[in-house]
């Protein structure tokens, strides 16, 4: 991939670039829509990843051209960065303008995107791109940032110039993981504690529906709405800090959409890190009921799961445990993308065989199916 992208470089500016920089997506294992909530998630990178070539250039304007999509964006970055099309440039942009904020000088580039990540299907392709263009500027500045000020700065960025309230989550696992761990995140505290996954029985499936529901967007602002709805009237500063015991007591004043919202978050949290234990344990009985409990906290609660998702872990949770698979839920915000199953490893080829056909019979789609390893976040493959 990394040949792949000098070269693509070398054909559109005339020369090999001096920077090579890789930034993976993620797969979340469990622990959805916690994020904003102060909650816990158990996230994994995966080796799927967003991949930039560059050279600082003397024009004093910045020229991407992603390969994914075959468009070039070009903007001036003095005074400073402004928000811009295409859209996906904005990204790029905010991570830019987040340096700038920082008195961080940033030069003119010429860059190529190029990605094995599939765009838009809830593997956090958006902040591999922001972690990737922020390895890029410190390894041309030679100025490292923290790794928590780094998220942070990619994190702004994706509010500021993409109008998404995300979480932490993505960035920080970008950023943060190790090769053959999951990642605990304490998302109040930031803290992380590295969740060891060795095991080689087990194997993560990540499966793409490739569906995408236009509502997916509006209806994550939503729900965060309305999770803040719902700490204001139990009077807490998020529902991090909400027993279930709190939640059902407070029930009644609470529009039954609100209450739903809640109890999927707290109850979330509770299997996130039962999860994060048990796999430590090697429990993976218990990481599948977990998985699927999940699931379901989701489609009925949170209500941001869709038909073809649905049929994904239905089907999974049909051939069971005795077909080699330990648990599946959706990954991601919703509405459409993957889900994330965990499986023996010796059955892998035999349920992609089994799963691709019998999705594409019951929805009239085409799945993408494949598996990953955790992987290592962020790093410089090349600095001139």
């Amino acid at each position: 991939m990394a040949v792949r992208a000098a070269g693509l470089f070398a054909r559109c500016f005339g020369h090999p670039p001096r920077w090579l920089v890789a930034a993976p997506g993620r797969v979340n294992l469990i622990g959805e829509h916690t994020d904003y909530n102060d909650g816990f998630v158990l996230p994994m990178a995966i080796d799927r990843y967003i991949l930039i070539a560059a050279d600082v250039n003397t024009s004093g304007r910045v020229t991407l051209h992603n390969e994914t999509t075959g468009e070039t964006a070009t903007f001036g970055i003095r005074p400073k960065v402004e928000r811009g099309e295409p859209s996906w440039s904005n990204y790029v942009r905010g991570v830019i303008a987040g340096f700038q904020k920082r008195r961080e000088k940033v030069s003119g580039f010429d860059a190529v995107i190029e990605s094995t990540l599939p765009l838009g299907g809830g593997l956090a392709s958006s902040a591999a791109l922001e972690v990737a263009t922020a390895t890029l500027l410190e390894s041309m500045s030679g100025q490292a940032l923290d790794p928590l000020e780094k998220a942070l700065l990619c994190q702004q960025a994706e509010h500021d110039f993409a109008g998404v309230p995300c979480g932490i989550m993505d960035q920080f696992t970008s950023i943060l993981a190790q090769a053959d761990h999951a990642v605990l995140l304490d998302c109040r505290s930031r803290t992380t504690t590295s969740v060891p996954m060795t095991d080689p029985a087990v194997t993560v499936l990540v499966i793409n529906t490739n569906v995408r529901h236009k509502l997916a967007e509006s209806e994550y602002a939503k729900r965060r709405s309305q999770c803040e709805a719902a700490a204001r009237i139990l009077n807490v500063k998020a529902l991090r800090d909400v027993t279930s015991t709190a939640l059902e007591a407070a029930r009644r004043q609470m529009e039954p959409a609100v209450y739903r919202r809640a109890r999927h978050v707290v109850s979330e949290n509770a299997r996130t890190v039962q999860a994060a234990q048990a796999i430590q344990n090697s429990d993976w009985p218990t990481v599948g009921q977990l998985m699927y409990a999940s699931h379901a906290s989701l489609r009925e609660d949170y209500e941001v799961s869709c038909p073809e998702l649905d049929t994904v872990v239905e089907m999974a949770q049909t051939m069971g445990l005795e077909a080699g698979i330990i648990g599946c839920r959706m990954t991601g915000g919703g509405f459409g993308g993957c889900t994330v199953s965990l499986v023996k490893t010796e059955a892998v080829q035999r349920i992609t065989r089994n799963l691709d056909p019998a999705y594409e019979k019951r929805t009239g789609r085409q799945a993408s199916i494949f598996s990953s390893r955790p992987a290592a976040g962020a790093r410089v493959l090349k600095a001139g």
